[in-house]
Formats: C-alpha cells, sequence, structure tokens
C-alpha cells in the first residue's frame, strides 16, 4: 500500500491534519472521565452543586470541540481519499493505455476493468480510514493505558493483559483472512469476465438456447465468490465477539479489584468509574482497531493487483523523437524476414514473411482461419512487435519513428467494427480531429456509407449508441472505413472489413479507394478470393507461413493452396446461384 501513496500528491496538507485533528479529539476524550471522577468525588460526594454544574459546563465543552474538530478530520480524510482514488484511476488508466497489446491480453480486460474499478475503491476506503483512524485508535489505547496507571499501578495491569490478548486476537484473524481477500478479488475478475462475455454475447446464446449452460457457469464461479467471501466474513466477525468478551471480563475484574480497593480506603470511587471508562474506551478503541485492521486487508490485497499492473512495463517503447527521412527507391511498406510470437519460446504466429507494396498499390491477404492474417496486420502499427525481421516504412524501420508519427500514416479497419457513443460527426473524426464536413462527405462517399448517412435526420449529428448498435453490420463496418480514409492515410489496413457488405458494394468501394488523391499502399485482408483478385500481389498464408505470394493468376498456376480456396469458394457461390435460380 506504501507504493500508491504518492498519489496523495496534492492533498498532503489535509493527509496529515486529518490525523492530527483526530488526535486532538482523543485528548479531549481521555480527560472527561477524570472530570467525570471529580464530579463524583468532590461534587456529588461533598454535596458541591455549584461544582458540578461547572464540571458539566466543562465536558460540554469538550464535547463540542470533540465534535467540531471531528467533523474537521472527516471532511479531510473525505477530500483526500476522493483525490488519491482520482489520481490513482486516472494514473492507471494512462499505465495501462501506454502497455502493448501483448501486456494487456496477460492481464485480460475483465480483470483490468476490477483493478481500475473495485481495487480502487477499496484502496481508497484504505486511506480514509488511514486518515481518520490510524493515529486515533492507537493513541486512545496507549492514552487510556497511561491515565489508567496514573490512577492505579496494579489494577493497569488488568489494561496490559487485555491490550496484549486482544492484539493476539487480531493477528490471527488478520494473517489468516488475508489471503482469501486476494482469492476475492481474483474471483471478481473471473466473474465479470463471465457477465461481460454473456451481455456482450446475449444474442448468440439465445440463438443457441444455451441459457442454461451459461446461468450454471456464471453461478459455479459466483457460488466459488460466495465461499471464499463467507470464509473471510466468518473470520472478521469473530473479532468483535472475542474482543467484547475480553473486554467485559476486563471491565468485571476492574470493577471486583476496584472495589476491594475502595473498601481499603487506597481508591476513591470516582477513579473506579474513571477506570472503567479507560476500559471502555480502549474497548471502542481496539474493535475499531479491529475493523480498520480488516479494512486494510482488503486494501493491501487491491494495492498488491494494482501494483503489479504498474509494475508491468511495456514491451514496446516510444523511444524516437523525429521520423526518419525517406530513402530513395524505397517501397511504401515492407515486411523482411519478419517471424513473430506472441509468446517468448511459443510456437511462431508467422514465419519468415517477405513482401513489399509501394503506394497506389494493393496487397491481398487470404488464408484459413488462424494463419496469421491479422496478426501481420497488428504489426505494421507495432500493436506488437516483430520477434525477427524488420517492418519497414520508406525503408526505415517501424521502430524509428515515434508511435504518433508512425500510426498518422497508417489507417487501420479492424475485423470487428468498433463505433463509440456520441455522434456520426466525433467517430469520423477519430481519424482527423481537424476534418472538416466536406472531406467527411468525400470519406463517407468513397466507403459507400453516403446514400444511408445523408438519409438520417441529423446527418452527421446523428446519435451513435454504445458500440453502434443502431446501425447494422454492413454499415458500421461502411462507418469505420469512412473514419480510416478521414485521415488520408499513407497505408490502409483493411482486415477483413467486408465480410458484410455483398459483392457490388464491395466492389465500388474498392474502386473508390483506388480512385483517392492521396493513393495509399492498402492492405486488403479478406477470407474471400473474389475480392482480392484485383489486387496487385496476393500473399497466401498457411500456418503462419507464405504458401504463395504473386498476383492471382500466378497464384492459380503455382499455389496449390490458393487454387483450392478459389475452388471451394466457386463451388459454394455456384450452387447459391442454383439454388436463387431453383427458387
Amino acid at each position: 500500500m506504501h507504493k500508491l501513496l504518492g498519489f496523495l500528491k496534492g492533498y498532503r496538507a489535509v493527509t496529515v491534519l486529518g490525523p492530527l485533528l483526530k488526535l486532538l479529539e482523543a485528548v479531549g476524550e481521555l480527560v472527561i472521565p477524570l472530570v467525570v471522577a471529580r464530579i463524583i468525588d468532590v461534587g456529588i460526594a461533598g454535596g458541591n452543586t455549584a461544582y458540578v454544574w461547572k464540571m458539566g459546563g466543562v465536558m460540554l465543552a469538550l464535547g463540542a470541540a470533540g465534535l467540531a474538530l471531528a467533523i474537521s478530520a472527516q471532511y479531510m480524510a473525505a477530500r483526500a481519499s476522493t483525490g488519491f482514488g482520482t489520481n490513482l484511476r486516472g494514473a492507471l488508466y494512462s499505465h495501462i493505455h501506454s502497455l502493448s497489446l501483448s501486456e494487456l491480453d496477460r492481464f485480460g480486460t475483465a480483470g483490468l476493468l476490477t483493478r481500475i474499478n473495485s481495487d480502487t475503491v477499496q484502496a481508497q476506503t484504505g486511506v480514509a480510514m488511514f486518515i481518520r483512524l490510524v493515529l486515533r485508535a492507537p493513541f486512545l489505547v496507549a492514552g487510556a493505558l497511561v491515565m489508567a496507571i496514573s490512577i492505579s499501578p496494579k489494577i493497569s495491569i488488568i489494561f496490559l493483559i487485555t491490550a496484549v490478548i486482544v492484539s493476539i486476537i487480531l493477528w490471527l484473524v488478520m494473517s489468516r483472512t488475508a489471503p482469501y481477500y486476494r482469492k476475492i478479488q481474483a474471483n471478481l475478475d473471473e466473474v465479470s469476465l463471465l457477465t461481460r462475455e454473456t451481455l456482450s454475447g446475449a444474442r448468440v446464446v439465445r440463438a443457441f438456447s444455451n441459457q442454461q449452460t451459461e446461468q450454471h457457469d456464471f453461478f459455479a464461479s459466483a457460488d466459488s465468490l460466495k465461499k471464499k467471501s463467507v470464509k473471510a466474513n466468518a473470520l472478521s466477525a469473530l473479532l468483535n465477539p472475542l474482543t467484547y468478551a475480553v473486554i467485559n471480563l476486563a471491565v468485571i475484574a476492574v470493577l471486583y479489584f476496584g472495589g476491594k480497593t475502595v473498601e481499603a480506603g487506597n481508591l476513591k470511587q470516582g477513579d473506579v468509574i474513571a477506570l472503567v471508562n479507560y476500559l471502555s474506551q480502549i474497548l471502542l478503541a481496539l474493535v475499531v482497531t479491529a475493523n480498520l485492521a480488516v479494512t486494510f486487508t482488503k486494501a493491501s490485497a487491491s494495492a498488491a493487483r494494482i501494483n503489479e499492473v504498474f509494475a508491468t512495463t511495456p514491451k514496446i517503447v516510444d523511444t524516437a523523437t523525429t521520423s526518419p527521412a525517406r530513402q530513395d527507391g524505397s517501397a511504401k511498406l515492407e515486411f523482411e524476414n519478419v517471424s513473430f510470437s506472441y509468446y517468448d519460446g511459443g510456437r511462431c504466429a508467422l514465419s519468415d514473411i517477405n513482401f513489399s507494396i509501394n503506394g497506389g498499390e494493393t496487397l491481398g491477404v487470404i488464408g484459413s482461419t488462424g494463419s496469421g492474417k491479422s496478426t501481420l496486420a497488428n504489426l505494421v502499427p507495432r500493436f506488437y512487435e516483430a520477434s525477427f525481421g524488420e517492418v519497414k516504412i520508406d525503408g526505415a524501420n517501424v521502430k524509428e519513428y515515434p508511435m504518433r508519427e508512425l500510426r498518422k500514416k497508417i489507417g487501420i479497419v479492424p475485423q470487428k467494427a468498433v463505433l463509440f457513443s456520441g455522434t456520426l460527426r466525433d467517430n469520423l473524426k477519430f481519424g482527423n480531429e481537424n476534418a472538416t464536413d466536406e472531406q467527411l462527405f468525400q470519406a463517407l462517399e468513397a466507403a459507400q456509407a453516403l446514400d444511408f448517412v445523408e438519409k438520417l435526420p441529423d446527418g452527421l449529428n446523428s446519435e451513435v449508441s454504445r458500440g453502434g448498435k443502431n446501425f447494422s453490420g454492413g454499415q458500421r463496418q461502411r462507418l469505420t472505413v469512412a473514419r480510416a480514409l478521414v485521415g488520408e492515410p499513407e497505408i490502409l489496413i483493411l482486415d477483413d472489413s467486408s465480410s458484410a457488405l455483398d459483392y457490388a458494394t464491395e466492389s465500388r468501394m474498392r474502386h473508390a479507394i483506388e480512385e483517392l488523391p492521396f493513393k495509399p499502399a492498402v492492405i486488403l485482408i479478406s477470407q474471400r478470393a473474389f475480392s482480392l483478385m484485383h489486387a496487385t500481389k496476393i500473399l497466401v498464408l498457411e500456418n503462419g507461413a507464405a504458401a504463395g505470394y504473386g498476383t492471382h493468376s500466378e497464384l492459380l498456376e503455382n499455389c496449390d493452396v490458393y487454387r483450392e480456396i478459389c475452388k471451394s469458394q466457386t463451388k459454394t457461390e455456384e450452387s447459391d446461384g442454383k439454388e436463387k435460380r431453383a427458387k
């Protein structure tokens, strides 16, 4: 937890002042039993009513001062902890975005969401409790012991024994609950993952009537979370009854031995009441300490998970400051003996890939599922780093470009069309925040999306729901293509971005992209051979390796894999055509 205290920057004054105010409040609480003792021994025993009223006024003043101090300290604790949570969450969010995709894959989306939400809240709660109670509770225990010793050194031995026993109870419970809280947070990751998958894939689940299976998996994970929580809470629940039992036995002992001492004339009645009050203060302080220990245990477990993310350094580091000059005669994009594996020592997802492409040319990439097509696309903008070989743009390795400048050169349309909540204009300007409406309409026209956008009541100001669910699959794909074109990229990567389009619309889009004035080098990834047959060159991938490279006609002659793909798709198209004619 101490590693996260740097996020209290800007709130250090209230972080220090808050505990000091609680300390002053505790001093007032320690004085009150002495005032009560004086009221009993002097005022009541002596029949001095004026003294009783006078000391009663002192008690009220101490109470009012304590209330003011407590409210001020609570405000400071709330302000500091909220600021801490905001700083921590912001830093964690920024750090997550600095990680490469390989680190994000390791933590998983659900795990990172739990850390940035639940774990951050637990750490924030720990800071609030620290400010409010970390000085007050121990000071009350120590102060009450000192005051008890000053009243009766012999009876104060009961206080010392009680404090030792309760401390042992606290240590035993804390040491056994800490592992459970770490497991609980990890189990929360699993529950979040299952919830996210089920909700995002609700249509698929219902289409296959698979609700019962998904519910079974969710309830199994939730039941595991419940069992861990019950065990942790059962252990934590032992704190209060055990502590109260020990303290109440101590009260009985104080009353018994205090009474004997009063009978012997070595102690006054008011002193016995003061001792009982101090014991009660110790009881409350230790109960608070017990709850504080549980809170700190949870916060410590969450802090460890947050620190795990901060301790993860991105493998891909942006070290370049200026873009290198274009080398004469170099290709716009070139892969030179490129190999890549997702994990060190793991199987290569790409093996010894070579190709080059210039502006205005199109490279088609085709292959079976899992052959490495999307992996190849991810190496160009440095989402992942090539394990061997070089990826070059304008003759320079992509590592030599500043990350922002590199990605400005590249327009990417991913396999899954992703739109963000807001307006169409906001989504299209992801490619270029300074783009004019004219540029937006030109991009929409090239992407074959202008026709349906013009029919929308609000045009570019039309609202986009979360994930773009208010548009069809084909419309989302065309909008994401338009978003990539708005930035006028030098390299355009279309990763199976026309799978939801009919052949006629796809053909019009392809021709429109070829006619673009800025002539990007296009990497067109598709499962359909028809979509690639007009490409300048076609790269055929099989199990991560190049099974063929050339034009459509060359591959039909020389590449068995490509020829088989074309035959299978031609048969499918012919059979579909026969079925339509028969209908």
